[in-house]
């Protein structure tokens, strides 16, 4: 019998849990990071 060789992007679709690490770290990067640069990019507030 032949075992059926995978893709490897196959591969990385079937591994649910690289897929479920994946799904919450590149969220969490992305609005972190556009986050940091929204702040950087805030005027300093002038005291009345």
């Amino acid at each position: 019998m032949e075992e059926e060789k995978k893709h490897p992007v196959q591969k990385f679709m079937d591994n649910i849990w690289l897929l479920l690490i994946l799904g919450i770290t590149v969220p969490f990067l992305s609005y972190t990071i556009w986050g940091l640069i929204e702040l950087l990019n805030i005027p300093p507030g002038t005291l009345p």
